[in-house]
């Protein structure tokens, strides 16, 4: 498959550089301000695309348009997740379904906050759309579901943000308070400076909220039937206000604290939440799991790492051999 990558950042680098692995040609590339696009017989300079995006800030001398106007089979949308409307990744999709090309999502926006205006535009598109890499990075969640089919799924739950799940992990193991473990986590770099996203629930809930569409969406006989889910249908309590008293007084018990995102085709739900200290849900750092609850097959437990630069171009790559 001929990829064009839009977003640049650690997971759209990454794409780049291992798309050659899985048999894949990179035909253009563009970050916000600049892309590079390779001649019709050709691919782009995987290590020299990286190094420029590292040295000079863009990755080529070509208008970000270009990069959409290129001739390849698959988009890979990698641009961060944006609310509301969900641009400009939402625009980026219709272009490429428009021109009959298939999209793999990296970026929540497009399906969390307008999954009814992207399955009808695939709808009515030569072009497919996947996502597997917007819920938990490496974990097939979504395509499990649908392997099982989405009408025989009745909920997904986990632990899917792992900022979140680092911070509970540590004031558990250590009887440290939340402001002590942010500062700690904001140091290894596994919090941004800003962890609201993490903190807040708001990253566990849009991954909810894909997961809720799929099930709605996947389960109904007719679309217009599905009901649509976004941030917005979500409740949602994050960690902030979590005490170290909570974690110890659990402790005692047996138990202790995780964030935990709960969809099923009508409700999505994120908060913290008792689980046992040696129960399945209550995976250590920042470990992710997905459990989906099925009519016919029982509980499935799926674990790993739910973010990363590798971790989630593995995903995308994933999707893009579904393509085939």
């Amino acid at each position: 498959m001929r990829l064009a990558v839009v977003g640049a950042g650690a997971v759209g680098r990454s794409v780049v550089e291992l798309a050659g692995e899985h048999g894949h040609e990179v035909v253009a590339v563009a970050d916000s301000s600049s892309a590079v696009v390779a001649d019709s017989s050709g691919s782009v300079d995987a290590e020299a695309v990286v190094t420029r995006k590292a040295e000079r800030g863009i990755v080529g001398d070509a208008d970000p348009a270009d990069a959409l106007a290129a001739d390849y089979d698959v988009l890979v949308e990698a641009t961060p997740t944006t609310l509301g409307d969900a641009e400009p990744g939402f625009s980026h999709v219709r272009t490429a379904l428009e021109r009959d090309r298939h999209v793999v999502l990296a970026n929540k926006g497009p399906v969390a906050e307008r999954y009814g205006d992207v399955q009808a535009l695939a709808a009515d598109s030569a072009g497919d759309v996947r996502f597997e890499a917007t819920v938990g990075g490496a974990i097939p969640a979504v395509s499990t579901v649908e392997d099982i089919e989405p009408g025989h799924v009745t909920a997904v739950r986990g632990v899917l943000n792992g900022t979140a799940n680092f911070i509970l992990t540590r004031m558990a193991a250590e009887g440290l308070d939340y402001d002590h473990v942010l500062s700690e986590a904001q140091d290894l770099g596994v919090a941004e400076a800003d962890p609201s996203f993490d903190v807040d629930g708001t990253d566990a809930a849009l991954k909810c909220v894909i997961l809720a569409n799929v099930l709605s969406f996947g389960g109904a006989d007719d679309p217009a039937d599905a009901r649509e889910f976004s941030l917005a249908d979500a409740s949602v309590e994050g960690i902030r206000d979590v005490p170290g008293s909570v974690l110890r007084l659990a402790a005692e018990d047996g138990r202790t604290v995780r964030l935990i995102g709960e969809a099923t085709g009508e409700t999505v739900r994120v908060a913290p939440r008792l689980v046992h200290e040696n129960g399945t849900l209550a995976v250590s750092g920042t470990q992710n799991i997905v459990q989906i609850e099925t009519t016919h097959a029982g509980r499935l437990n799926i674990s790993g790492r739910g973010a990363g630069g590798p971790e989630t171009a593995s995903a995308i790559l994933g999707d893009v051999g579904r393509l085939r």
